[in-house]
């Protein structure tokens, strides 16, 4: 029987960006009570305080996030959270770089809402929310700010997070008029929401899972594309050597030793698809240097040194695989970015 590999793929993403004390809160509390999970880039951060034995303040929460831009990529804390949704509309608050916003456009159907209000405002407003975090002076508060808004590099960018808004909110007013501004944003989102074209990342993921239908292991359907300059080149499936035995005609080989998914594989008759995929555009003679792979679960660790050494730069993938420990931190440390993107939805959508 074979198993389920995915879950259901994501249907919008709200991001949310905004000044302190603006009224961020208010928008997430909004979209949940339109049936949206909320996850937060501030939330992530207070939770790695948190491990760390450290106060939970602003200018922690700012200093832990710059690091992990610093270190890991500008876009890192929204690929963390996206690795931890699951549900099929989602708010994600808080983002205040560029690349944060950009990660999470390629992961599907996207929609930005900025924030903003009177300096004057939002300080009374956190000065009222009474947490210990919020507790600033407000030259600190200002300076803070100012921080938050400006900084380049590797740090926050929270103007040019605000001029990427594809709705903006100015908020001096009262709660009232601010719910009627968000029903007529929601409004307008959910009459645009009926018909939107897939992003590149979904249409090749989409069709990643159709190569999957010809595999022939009785666990798994996986299957893998590799893709150039927006161009398919090669495919792949998990499946026996040219002219082998199969086993939907022998049976699975590991059931017959006991063995578990993700182990042994010497001892499967099956060549994964992310190696089919690099076989066949070499038997081509096509090159994959600076290709993105495209494949249904996470590569195992051999084939993760075979897409570095194809000179494969990005890998895409929507579920997990029990062989694949350590492969993501493998293929990053050695200059292959990775993204999880939502499980594409079932449905093939189009009009004769």
């Amino acid at each position: 029987m074979k198993k389920d590999l995915g879950k259901e793929s994501i249907k919008m993403i709200i991001g949310i960006t905004g000044t302190l004390g603006a009224g961020k809160g208010t928008i997430a509390d909004f979209l949940k009570q339109k049936d949206f999970t909320y996850y937060s880039c501030s939330d992530y951060l207070r939770g790695e305080l948190r491990k760390q034995g450290k106060e939970i303040t602003i200018p922690n929460l700012a200093e832990l996030g710059n690091s992990i831009r610093g270190q890991y990529g500008n876009g890192e804390i929204a690929k963390r959270l996206l690795e931890q949704i699951k549900e099929k509309n989602v708010i994600v608050d808080s983002l205040r770089h560029p690349d944060e916003i950009k990660s999470l456009k390629e992961s599907g159907k996207f929609i930005l809402i900025g924030i903003d209000a009177n300096i004057e405002i939002r300080y009374e407003r956190l000065q009222r929310r009474n947490k210990n975090e919020d507790r600033l002076s407000f030259l600190e508060f200002m300076q803070e700010e100012q921080k938050q808004k400006t900084n380049s590099g590797s740090t926050m960018q929270l103007n040019n997070c605000l001029d990427l808004a594809d709705y903006k909110i100015e908020n001096n007013g009262t709660f009232e008029e601010l719910k009627q501004k968000l029903e007529k944003i929601f409004q307008e989102i959910s009459v645009k929401e009926k018909y939107v074209r897939p992003t590149w990342d979904e249409y090749f993921m989409k069709i990643t899972t159709v190569v999957a239908e010809r595999a022939t292991c009785l666990r798994h359907d996986i299957g893998a594309i590799i893709v150039k300059d927006k161009r398919i080149i090669s495919t792949g499936y998990n499946g026996a050597a040219k002219g082998a035995e199969d086993c939907l005609k022998l049976g699975c080989r590991k059931d017959e030793l006991s063995l578990a998914s993700g182990m042994c594989s010497e001892d499967c008759r099956a060549i994964h698809a992310e190696q089919n995929a690099i076989i066949q555009a070499a038997l081509h003679g096509v090159s994959t240097e600076g290709a993105t792979l495209y494949c249904t679960t996470i590569p195992c660790r051999m084939c993760a040194k075979e897409i570095v050494n194809a000179g494969i730069k990005r890998v895409v993938t929507y579920s997990d695989y029990e062989g694949a420990r350590g492969s993501i931190e493998y293929l990053r440390n050695l200059g292959v970015s990775f993204e999880k993107i939502a499980r594409p939805n079932s449905t093939i959508k189009f009009k004769d």
